[in-house]
């Protein structure tokens, strides 16, 4: 899909909210955190209670059959013309990418693929489809930003690092081998732990050598992955979704 073609939000600023299993599982303050940041922007967010799943695990673990369904009930779920905003860039792709799945039948496809359109993560969307290029806040710490890599070849981590290189206070350090997977990779942690665990400790290495307060990232996948590792290491870091670092960063912005 070329995301050039995305669907942008009309004059009242209506979007869908997909909140992600992680989210809805372990860390619901990352979503909360997306609500108010979406709506000081002065969107309509609106929660689809009927969603569940993107349709990533099966479609990783080669179980097609189960993900067309998965991803059938959300076309259905997030029907309309609204833009669909997603806190997670793994999630996103998924969304971008539904119609890859071959669906046996050729009228699902122009649903998956419109989907698809109306789909946006978090911070692409505030930087380039609201305009934002700046953040009125202001966020005390040294931060080391994770680029997760289904971010890979979409406008996220530029837009992730506009924004908190914005926020007064805020230092984003460089660390080695950035680009580096860190080893979770969804179901792939399950089917080769050894090597996952092995990436990860080295993603670790190379941010922890620059003494960061937080690593940073735009999906909890990544970051619940390195904060188990960490701690399992006895070497703990705290880690916060940018959508937290916005949203606290505005509680100190100046008046």
């Amino acid at each position: 899909m070329n995301l050039s073609e995305r669907i942008r939000p009309g004059a009242d600023r209506r979007l869908q909210l997909m909140a992600t299993c992680l989210c809805d599982a372990f860390y619901d303050d990352a979503a909360a955190a997306t609500v108010e940041v979406l709506e000081h922007l002065g969107c309509q967010v609106e929660f689809p209670e009927g969603q569940t799943c993107c349709g990533q695990p099966a479609f990783n673990g080669g179980d097609w059959p189960s993900s067309r369904k998965v991803v059938r009930h959300t076309v259905k779920t997030f029907a309309g013309e609204a833009p669909v905003v997603v806190p997670s860039s793994s999630c996103a792709a998924m969304m971008f990418h539904g119609a890859l799945l071959e669906f046996e039948k050729e009228a699902d496809l122009p649903a998956v693929e419109q989907l698809g359109r109306r789909t946006w993560e978090l911070t692409d969307f505030i930087v380039n489809s609201l305009g934002v290029k700046s953040w009125p806040g202001r966020f005390e710490a040294t931060v080391a930003f994770h680029r997760s890599c289904h971010a890979r070849g979409t406008p996220t981590g530029e837009a992730a690092l506009t924004l908190l290189n914005s926020i007064e206070g805020l230092k984003v350090v460089p660390f080695g081998e950035p680009e580096q997977c860190c080893g979770f990779g969804g179901t792939f942690s399950v089917t080769f732990p050894h090597i996952s665990q092995a990436m990860g400790n080295l993603k670790l290495d190379h941010i922890l050598a620059t003494k960061p307060d937080y690593i940073v990232g735009v999906d909890m996948s990544c970051l619940m992955h390195m904060t188990g590792l960490a701690e399992k290491g006895a070497r703990p870091i705290k880690t916060l979704h940018v959508a937290q670092i916005l949203r606290d960063s505005l509680k100190n912005r100046k008046a």
